[in-house]
């Protein structure tokens, strides 16, 4: 009963008709999280694609400039040479068909996955398992690679890979409520700006329709979006 006084108090102090700028958007959703632990901050785009058509697929990756403010697991399937690279560059798991297993048993304590491309034969198996849960190792977004060290780098550092989902929408975190506005607005044009670049050729009309900022338990902020895109340029 708590829980939804408080969401009342966070929702009353959001005007749903105002497009606010990115600064005063981001000020609301921190004073208004209430949540006993540090909220994510969530970046929500509307973009005017139809991802049913394979040519209008938005699909990416991007290292936030200020991370993402949690400490991100790193599995990666490897074998050989690779396998000590990978542990090396600070991996929390390594290994093949024993990871394969355990996944098949229904172990998922880890936040990516990458794979050398001679693995993905053997990551194959659990495709249905790894894909619903955005987990599956992609060349498209650098999860598929030799250059082990970079990609775990990146992961670490706050890597946020990103997908149009079935109504147009782009959903991904862009940091934590504890996070000084100014922060989070970076890694947010950070977003935004590969979005951008991510534009399908086969896109018509308006690609970006809307934008807004939530924290994980706060009602939803919509952002100026011609303020974000002028900040771009």
């Amino acid at each position: 009963m708590a829980t939804s006084k408080k969401l009342k108090a966070a929702l009353a102090k959001v005007d749903r008709s105002k497009n606010y700028s990115v600064n005063d958007g981001l000020e609301l959703v921190k004073g208004a999280a209430f949540a006993k632990f540090d909220e994510t901050v969530d970046l929500v785009v509307k973009l005017g694609v139809d991802p049913r058509h394979a040519d209008q697929m938005v699909r990416g990756a991007v290292v936030l400039p200020n991370g993402l403010g949690k400490d991100v697991r790193v599995l990666v399937f490897a074998k050989g040479e690779k396998e000590k690279e990978a542990r090396d560059a600070g991996a929390d798991y390594v290994g093949a068909d024993d990871l394969v297993a355990k996944i098949q048993g229904g172990w998922f304590d880890f936040d990516t996955a990458i794979a050398t491309p001679d693995m993905m034969g053997v990551v194959g198996k659990i495709g249905k398992l790894l894909g619903p849960r955005g987990l599956m190792p992609n060349p498209k977004v650098g999860t598929v690679t030799f250059d082990l060290a970079r990609a775990i780098k990146e992961s670490k550092s706050g890597k946020v890979e990103f997908r149009v989902e079935k109504a147009g929408i782009i959903h991904a975190p862009v940091g934590k409520v504890s996070f000084p506005a100014e922060t989070l607005k970076q890694n947010i044009l950070a977003l935004v700006e590969a979005l951008q670049k991510a534009k399908p050729a086969a896109a018509k009309g308006t690609y970006m329709k809307k934008i807004s900022v939530s924290s994980t338990m706060g009602p939803g902020v919509t952002l100026d979006l011609a303020e974000v895109t002028a900040s771009l340029k």
